[in-house]
């Protein structure tokens, strides 16, 4: 589903100064992977996950998804691919504290080209419900827990129907017993739809969750290990 090919990332603090954040990094994505990408900070596995959905252009190599160059299409192609086929869950939820959990959740729905008002309303009630919240729809973001937060992001991502579930550290700032909470709802959603997720985190304690893992340090991917 993604290749990265020789992919390379340098950002130029001066004319003397460089940061290589990644450097000539292969990597192939298999469809319904779940990928787990550790390594201390600065180690370069955020800026690969940036890369992989397109929002970091590469300063030098590929990125491929499903058979299209990243970076051969035009910023309109890259948005509506972004929209149709990838879910993004950050480090911190970034949910809007004017809307409600469930209007939260609705809000990708609005920058479809075919939207209609109130079509994601069903899904978004059905997600959820699928991440456990289905008595919180009407709850502010100031009303739910840090887990609660991130179950709506969780939710959110997926109301586009994606293939694949980009997630850059999304259990950093839970305590242990949500994190697990957290990390056992990605598993039930990946064994139930199938869908590709690669996920970051600083901790190899989540690896066991994968179906893969690789750990990168100063840019480069240092190990594999297949779960």
């Amino acid at each position: 589903m993604i290749q990265l090919e020789k992919v390379s990332k340098t950002y130029w603090m001066s004319k003397e100064n460089a940061i290589h954040a990644v450097l000539e990094t292969s990597l192939n994505i298999k469809k319904g992977e779940f990928l787990i990408i550790t390594g201390r900070s600065g180690s370069g596995k955020t800026t690969l996950l940036n890369l992989i959905a397109g929002l970091t252009r590469p300063s030098s190599g590929r990125v491929i998804l499903d058979g299209q160059d990243l970076w051969s299409l035009t910023d309109q192609q890259q948005s509506r691919i972004r929209n149709r086929k990838i879910g993004f869950i950050f480090q911190f939820p970034s949910l809007l504290p004017s809307l409600t959990a469930l209007e939260n959740v609705v809000l990708p729905t609005i920058f479809n080209a075919d939207h209609t008002k109130g079509t994601g309303t069903p899904r978004a009630e059905e997600l959820m419900e699928t991440v456990g919240l289905n008595d919180k729809l009407n709850a502010f973001p100031r009303q739910l827990s840090a887990g609660q937060q991130q179950r709506v992001v969780v939710a959110r991502a997926l109301l586009n129907h994606p293939e694949l579930l980009l997630a850059d550290e999304p259990t950093s700032d839970l305590d242990e017993q949500t994190e697990t909470e957290i990390m056992d709802m990605f598993q039930q959603i990946h064994h139930a739809s199938g869908i590709t997720i690669v996920l970051v985190t600083h901790s190899t304690q989540l690896v066991r969750y994968g179906s893969r893992a690789i750990h990168m340090a100063g840019g480069v991917i240092e190990t594999m290990v297949n779960n």
